[in-house]
Formats: structure tokens, sequence, C-alpha cells
């Protein structure tokens, strides 16, 4: 990271107001802001450390002095790589099938994936027993430190970490949900409806927060070449709760944008129609680059990232700022875009890849 000591950490001039505006078509900009979706903590540690000169703490949510010091720097990093807004998210501790093994990056130790065969619920009486959890102070306690804790300028984007779609098919498993959409309907329904009530009671929370600019959540509903289950499924199950939640932004002056990886065409008008989202978020070259993406829907949604993460993963930091270069060209110009990567910033992605791309983004 030696070669990356050039990079002026003092650009900062976090404006929140200024990314809303540009990304609802407000106000244009100079040069396209900067948008991310997650950073890992791999990522964070050695720009942490080595860049900002800031002793890294573990995030440990069973010790509050040190998951306020996480947060610290958690704020910080989002401040000196010239964000206008922190985005956090936590989730309900809700039991989902789960296998756990050894990361293939070797970066992180274990790695934990989806059990895709076999979910927490997979009858009735799984579900009468199952252990739904509550929501309490406790739920907000980090949300509501770093709302008061941003420094000047510095909005906050929030969500319940993972939609509805995602926990609705991790509670039931994959294939449990795709059998269950012709066996069982009905359990479908109530699970969904669960759900959506829980994440509600955390969303009509969320929005009354100091500082808060945007609702963000993510829920990915497709995979290369479709959604990953038929179309009026989630239009059913699915969609209805994020139409809520969207009108309890718009309600309280916020936009509701949408992260959701995969092929999700078949229902792009819906969200944007239906549901009311204000812009995209997760692009994949392969699926569809977001230039073309905007020239289709830009007229209607902002558009948020871009930079495919393969590029991010596997190029040399001199293509990654090439590619940073060519979609401001593209992009910019046409207005409500936001740039950064395609869908996150992984533990994979080497921290010169990523430190190119924000770098660039701001010469």
């Amino acid at each position: 990271m030696e070669q990356y000591e050039h990079i002026p950490l003092d650009r900062a001039r976090p404006d929140a107001q200024r990314f809303i505006n540009v990304v609802l078509g407000k106000e244009k900009s100079e040069r396209p802001p900067l948008v991310e979706y997650l950073v890992d903590d791999v990522i964070l540690k050695p720009v942490i450390t080595h860049l900002l000169g800031r002793q890294w703490v573990d995030r440990d949510p069973q010790n509050r002095e040190a998951m306020e010091k996480y947060l610290d720097n958690f704020i910080a990093f989002w401040r000196a790589m010239g964000y206008d807004f922190v985005r956090y998210e936590e989730s309900l501790p809700f039991r989902e099938g789960e296998l756990v093994g050894q990361d293939p990056t070797g970066l992180d130790g274990t790695r934990h994936w989806r059990d895709l065969h076999k979910g927490a619920i997979t009858n009735w009486e799984d579900f009468e027993q199952y252990p739904w959890p509550s929501v309490s102070a406790e739920t907000f306690a980090n949300y509501e430190y770093l709302a008061t804790h941003l420094p000047d300028g510095m909005g906050l984007m929030v969500c319940h970490a993972g939609g509805i779609f995602e926990h609705l098919s991790g509670i039931l498993s994959y294939e449990g949900l795709c059998y269950a959409l012709y066996d069982q309907p009905d359990l479908v329904e109530a699970v969904a409806q669960r759900l959506g009530e829980l994440m509600w009671d955390v969303y009509r929370q969320l929005v009354e927060l100091d500082n808060v600019i945007a609702i963000f959540p993510g829920d990915d509903m497709g995979f290369r070449s479709a959604t990953l289950v038929p179309p009026d499924v989630l239009r059913r199950y699915t969609l209805p709760w994020h139409r809520r939640y969207a009108q309890l932004a718009h309600e309280h002056g916020l936009p509701y944008f949408l992260h959701s990886c995969g092929n999700i065409e078949a229902v792009m008008d819906d969200l944007i129609e239906d549901v009311g989202i204000d812009a995209k978020h997760s692009f994949e070259n392969a699926i569809i680059p977001i230039e073309e993406f905007q020239a289709r829907y830009g007229d209607r949604i902002g558009v948020l990232g871009g930079i495919d993460v393969d590029i991010l993963g596997r190029r040399d930091p001199e293509t990654v700022r090439a590619e940073v270069r060519r979609l401001i060209e593209v992009c910019h110009p046409r207005g409500r875009f936001a740039i950064g990567s395609g869908n996150s910033i992984p533990s994979y992605i080497p921290v010169e890849n990523y430190l190119a791309m924000v770098d660039e983004a701001q010469r």
C-alpha cells in the first residue's frame, strides 16, 4: 500500500444533501459523487491502520466500548475516502440454514454460506416453534451512535440488513421455498408476513433517526439470466413489502434506493412504477453494464456504482482507473449517477484496486 500513501486524505468535503440532489436529478455536479454498498473489514483494516494511522478495534457487539471504537473508525473511513455519507446495516437475528467452511480466498479464516437445501422452517410445526426475534432499543444502538457522531456535512444511509426475499429464502432455504410455493403457499405467505412485519417495525424507527438521508436496502432477487423465482412470486410475496417501506421513506422525505444482484429485468418496471424506488444499485457487466441500464432507465431513476467487481478483483490499478474514467465520461453527463463498485468491496478485492477507484473518481 506504500504506493498509495500519496493519495490526499484531506479532500473530503462531505455534502450529503448534494449527493441526494444529484442522484434524484435535482442538481448537477462537477464530478459524480462516490457511492458504496458494503466494504469488508479485511479492506477497512489496512486503510484504517496504514493510511489513517488509527488503531484497529474488532467489531464486538458484546463490548459496547469496543463497538463504539469500531464505529468511530467506520465513520473515519467513509469520510477519508471521500463519501458524503456512512452506509450501515444490521439484521435481526433470524435463524437460517447455514454452512460454515474455510474461506477459499484465505483471507477471512472461515466463511458462511446459505444452506440452499434445508431451512429452519419446513412445515407448520417448525413455524410455530421458530424463535422469531424481537425489535428492541438494542436493535438501534449502533444506528443511533452513528447518527449522532457524524462529521459536519455527512449523512447516514440505513436499512435492515438483508431484504425480505433474502430472508424468506434463507429461513425456508432456496430449495425449500421453491417446493413450498407449490406444496405449502400458505406457509410461504405466513413466513413472508411475519418477516415483513418485523422489518416494518425496524424501518418505522430508522426513518426517525437524525441525519438519515436515505433508506438503502439490499435484496438479491436474481441470478445471471433471470429472477431466482418467477416474477409473479416476487410480486406476491416480496415487492408489496418493498412498496410499504418505500412509501414510509417517502412520507419522511427520504429516497428509497435498492441494491439487488442478478438479472431482475422482469420486475424493473414494477420496482420503478409500483414500488417507487429512486435509484438502483448492483450491476454486473455480464448481465447488463451500468451504462446500458442507464440508457434504458436513467430518465426514471438514479444509477449507483457500476465498476464491475471482476475488474476490481482481477485487473491491475491502471485498468481500474481507466474503467472509472470511461464510466464517468459516459454516465456522468446523463445525470443521476454516482460512481463506485458494481456490487460491494468484498475481502478478495486488492486494497490497491479499491484505492485506485476512489482516487481516480475524485481527480
